[in-house]
């Protein structure tokens, strides 16, 4: 239930970040897939800029970032997150 009750936050919230890097959201629960637009940037690209700023994810199929926070995650800590993620991919646009 908190999967799924955090998984619907993390989705909506990932939808209303405008950027034309992101093509698609996709998953279940917590696990979340963030495909990009391979016109503008690859996976790898975002994940470790991401890593620099202290958000551990992975990409996969070179246009995915992949998430999947701990069942124990606190909303405010899926804020930080956002707030991360957010910042990665609007500079990456800017």
């Amino acid at each position: 239930q908190r999967s799924e009750e955090l998984g619907d936050y993390l989705h909506q919230s990932l939808i209303e970040i405008s950027s034309p890097l992101i093509k698609e959201i996709r998953g279940k629960g917590l696990f979340i897939g963030v495909e990009l637009d391979s016109r503008y940037t690859q996976g790898r690209a975002i994940v470790l800029q991401l890593l620099e700023h202290g958000l551990l994810s992975y990409e996969t199929h070179d246009t995915v970032i992949r998430l999947a926070p701990p069942l124990v995650i606190s909303k405010e800590q899926l804020d930080e997150a956002l707030a991360i993620l957010k910042k990665v991919l609007l500079a990456k646009t800017a």
